[in-house]
């Protein structure tokens, strides 16, 4: 009799305890994610130094040096929108000149773009932008201008979350020149075009 009862609150233990054990089971695999399940990452962050040429000072520095952050937000496989700053500072070049001035430029533009891979770890993309430009240091008035242009850029993968980015871009805005009260033209601005270059490290997360 003892026998029967123990035999049945074992039976009876046995299955409440069943649906538990059969959720504890770990499936040796659920841990395991590879990086194509992961998904791509959506932004990236880049920082680099940067160089540009200054035409809106053509009694000045001839270059400039800086640098450039941005943060880009990818849509999808190939499409992107990218924020960038640049500030440019050092100069090079015509330092021989008897007023080299100490002129500065920093822009702020936004953009769309297309990337996409082209071999391996290598991909590039193209770009568009507006936004401003401030020339400081050269007594400009206005030394604030719209701007914009067009670039493209090269990027390495070092790893899943970092690469090595190389880009380039010609951007436009409208300054006075120096010294341009020839003709009554005292104040005009000019279109000017700098091409700037820029290479540094890019985080993706």
């Amino acid at each position: 009799m003892n026998r029967t009862i123990l035999l049945r609150i074992s039976a009876m233990v046995a299955a409440a305890l069943a649906p538990l054990a059969a959720g504890a089971q770990v499936n040796p695999d659920a841990g395991k994610t590879s990086e194509a399940s992961q998904g791509p990452y959506k932004y990236e962050a880049y920082v680099g130094a940067a160089y540009s040429r200054i035409r809106q000072v053509p009694v000045s520095f001839s270059g400039l040096l800086g640098g450039k952050a941005s943060l880009t937000r990818d849509w999808g496989k190939y499409f992107m929108l990218t924020a960038s700053a640049d500030y440019y500072r050092v100069g090079t070049g015509h330092s021989r000149l008897p007023n080299p001035g100490d002129p500065s430029v920093y822009t702020f533009l936004v953009g769309p773009g297309i990337h996409a891979n082209l071999y391996e770890n290598l991909s590039g993309q193209v770009f568009a932008e507006l936004g401003g430009e401030h020339t400081g240091g050269e007594s400009m008035s206005p030394n604030t201008s719209f701007a914009g242009g067009i670039g493209g850029g090269l990027a390495y993968n070092l790893t899943r979350n970092f690469a090595v980015q190389l880009t380039g871009d010609r951007v436009a805005a409208s300054f006075p020149l120096p010294n341009n009260d020839a003709g009554g033209q005292a104040g005009s601005t000019h279109r000017t075009w700098n091409v700037r270059g820029t290479m540094g490290l890019v985080y993706r997360f």
